[in-house]
Formats: C-alpha cells, structure tokens, sequence
C-alpha cells in the first residue's frame, strides 16, 4: 500500500529556488533516508510534506497521503497531523511547550485512552527511551539529548504511520542512539512508514531501505542503502561518506599557556541525581579538553560551572580576571536558545559589532570559510537550517576573541563535511588566540581527534576523572 507520494516538489523564496523537483514513493513498512549537508534543503523539503512552511515560503508541487492528494502549498493536511502524519522537528526546543511539564506532553498525544491510561502510556514511552525522573520536568530542564527523546516520545505517541524525523538522534550518545535506532527499526516492523533527515551516516546504515542523497535542494543520488553507501556515483556523495570524523587527520598537540580557570572539589546534583563529585582542574590558555559521557550525565552542567553560569553544589572555580567575563564564551548546543527569534542575523551581528567595536570584515571572512551565503545574514534564526544557525552562532562567538570557549556538542547537527571545516575554524581559531577549548562531543572518533590535552569522561552518578 502506498502511503506517501510526492511529486516535483518545489519550494521557492522570493529570490530563489531553495528545493528543486523532488519526487519520490513510500509504501507501508518502507524506509527512505535524506542524507545531506546543513542548508541542503532537507528540512525545508520535510516541513513542505508536512504543510508547515514559514510565510515567506512557498511550494509547488502535490503531495498525497493514504490516498490523498493535495497541493504542496495547501495547509489541507493539517488534519492529518497527529493522526496520519507526525514530524520530529530537528529542534526539540521548538517541539516541546515549555509551559508544561514533560509527561502530560507525551500523555495529551493519546486520545483513545482515559485520563489515566494515557499517563500511564506516556510513562512507558519516557522509560522505554531512559527517561525516568521526568515527571516534574519542564523541556528548560533537560538536557539536549533528554529533550530529544521527549520530542520523539511525544511524536509517536498519536499513533500516526508515517514518521518524518529530523535529525533523531542528535545529541544522543552511542547507547541512546541505538536505543532510538531500534524503536524506529521497530515501528517499520510494525508497518509504519519512516521518512528520516539525517547528517549521520551510521544512521541511515542501520535503518537501511532506501537512501537518497540532497545538495542544493535536489537529490542528486537516491537508491537501495547498500548501493549507495558501498558504490557512491555522485562526486558529492563520495566526499560525504570518506568524511566521517574517524578518518580525520590527527592534530598537532597545542600549545599550553598561563592558567585561565582552576576548579577544586566541584560537585553538583540535581535533586537525587549525582553528576560529578570531587572534581579538580586547571584549564590553560591553549588547552583542547573534549568532554564525553552519557546522554543527562552533566557535560553541560560542568561546562556552565566553569563559566559561572551555574553554580556548584560544593567546591570553588577561580577564572583569571585579567580577562572580562565576556572573554568567557560558551558555543550552546541548541543555537535557537541562543538568538532573539525576531531580529535578522544581519541585524544581531551589526549589534554585537557596534557593541564591542569590532572589525566587521571578520564576519565576511569567516563565513566564507564556513561555506555561509552572504543571503541568509536578512533572514531571521527560524528561517534557516540548524546547522547554518550553529555556524552563526560560533561566529559570534568567535568575533569576541575568547580565552576560553564551552562548545556544548557544537556540531551535532552538522553532516561530516561541513563538521570537519567547523572544528577546524574553532580548532585553529582557539590555537592562533591561545584559547582553552572544551568541548563536549558525544562521538568518539571527534574525541579522540580533539583531545590534546585530556580527554574528560563525565559517568553521570559516579565521580568524574579529573582533567
């Protein structure tokens, strides 16, 4: 049975063309994965299915759903939401409403229940995905990775067959993401129809079905998974999949300076959950720390101890000050949390410039260097990918001139050619400045390529190592 059909889907901005002729089948227990660079167009393309395009958006084309065909612009399939048709947004920020708790989220997803049978449901949904002291949660208070899972929770639980998730295991350790992997594994077994956006080459391998590989809003590649993860024709698709970060070149050590933070006997919980106790470290100009850990373990949390965001349970951390508090930068994992969702891009960074009295030509430079087009500076953060917004986001950053910079799983929304000209903007960035870096990663291969200083592993109830 044929449960999705798109056909030359096109969706267009008033100065361009931004997805181009996109067509394609989906039949009930089939999987089809995007695989493609950040700007690509593969969230634009799953928000066009959806019917839930930005204004100053359009869409050509149809789409038709269990036998149902409309056009690709009409919002005629709102009805559909929930019930025949779900999406996992790439931002969980933007899923979730933060004025209610995480549970009642989840549980309001089931109608056919009672009260009390849904709370039930939706408990089981969390747990099954290692969510289980969530019931007095608001999404502000999750981690990255737990909001994630939370967003998914929420989204199958309408019970809806055909899935389009974005990016689902983002900010999920390799453990977690398994997990994730295997739930979707499952809801195909069970006949749904799965429509994945991914950057993650080991994902679209473990869901297998069909690949189709997007640049500059068209497929340029589509097929069986084997086929093209194993004999890649398209030049583009060869470089994606020879980029992953186990392939990366080993870097120089790097060049360790005066101390910029020290932290002594750092604990920190949250009610009954211990992160870290015991903990001591100096952080030196020019030092490379790649944090790792678990999913909720408190990578973050360590992270804004050391820059004062957030204070610990016990201990002291010193920062030099002969630098500002500005100098102190954090990199955040969610590049939405960062930026007023009103103003343009142009406009935030003509503030920060006039602010600080910067060398506005910076910005240029570096967005060429992160493959950025001038365009998207008169766009406002929700009308660009994640992935472009995280790459404005460490500009920012970086135009400030750091002495220590928290990059909170900066590239996990990145595909790996584009994550790797990131790190290295950030990597040579910090080595020219002699900045600290720490910078958390859920991915081993990036850990082991950053860490030249040491590598700190956070284990989320027992002590943490010392750095």
């Amino acid at each position: 049975m044929v449960v999705l059909t798109v056909r030359d889907l096109m969706v267009s901005s008033s100065a361009s063309n931004l997805v181009r002729g996109i067509s394609f089948t989906l039949g009930r227990g089939e999987a089809l994965t995007i695989l493609g660079e950040s700007g690509s167009g593969k969230s634009l393309l799953s928000r066009a299915i959806m019917g839930t395009l930005p204004p100053d958006l359009t869409a050509a084309g149809e789409v038709t759903v269990e036998g149902v065909t409309t056009k690709a612009g009409s919002n005629a399939r709102a009805k559909l939401w929930g019930r025949s048709m779900a999406l996992l947004p790439q931002e969980p920020w933007l899923a979730l409403d933060p004025t209610m708790r995480v549970v009642p989220q989840v549980a309001e997803s089931y109608t056919a229940a009672t009260p009390d049978a849904r709370l039930q449901r939706a408990q089981k949904d969390l747990r099954d995905l290692n969510l289980n002291n969530v019931e007095k949660k608001y999404p502000f208070m999750l981690s990255g990775g737990m909001a994630q899972r939370a967003a998914f929770a929420a989204t199958r639980a309408g019970g809806s067959k055909l899935l389009i998730v974005d990016e689902p295991t983002k900010g999920l350790d390799a453990e977690l993401r398994d997990q994730l992997i295997a739930i979707l594994r499952a809801e195909l077994a069970d006949g749904s129809t799965l429509l994945t956006i991914t950057h993650d080459v080991y994902v679209a391998r473990a869901l297998g079905g069909r690949i189709a590989v997007m640049l500059d809003g068209a497929f340029v590649e589509e097929g069986p998974a084997d086929t093209v993860l194993n004999q890649p024709r398209h030049e583009y698709s060869q470089r994606l999949f020879a980029a992953e970060p186990a392939a990366w070149p080993a870097r120089p050590a790097p060049r360790r300076g005066d101390i910029v933070v020290t932290g002594r006997n750092l604990a920190k919980s949250f009610g009954a959950q211990t992160l870290f106790t015991g903990m001591d470290f100096d952080l030196c100009a020019g030092d490379r720390v790649a944090v790792t850990g678990p999913s909720g373990s408190g990578k973050t949390s360590l992270g804004n101890i050391v820059l004062g965001l957030l204070e610990p349970d016990t201990g002291k951390v010193d920062r030099d000050t002969r630098f500002p508090a500005i100098r102190f930068q954090k990199l955040y994992q969610d590049p939405p949390a960062a930026f007023a969702p009103h103003a343009t891009l142009r406009q935030m960074l003509q503030d920060l410039i006039a602010l600080h009295r910067l060398e506005g030509a910076r910005v240029v430079a570096m967005m060429r260097r992160l493959r950025l087009s001038e365009a998207l500076l008169d766009r406002r953060p929700r009308q660009i990918s994640g992935g472009e917004l995280q790459r404005f986001a460490m500009i920012r950053v970086l135009l400030l001139d750091p002495v220590l910079i928290f990059a909170d799983e900066p590239t996990s929304r990145l595909d790996p050619i584009t994550q790797q000209e990131t790190i290295n903007l950030l990597v040579d960035h910090a080595a020219e400045q002699n900045a600290a870096l720490l910078f958390v990663t859920h991915d081993p291969a990036i850990a082991k390529n950053l860490a030249g200083t040491s590598l700190l592993t956070i284990s989320g109830q027992r002590n943490a190592a010392d750095l």
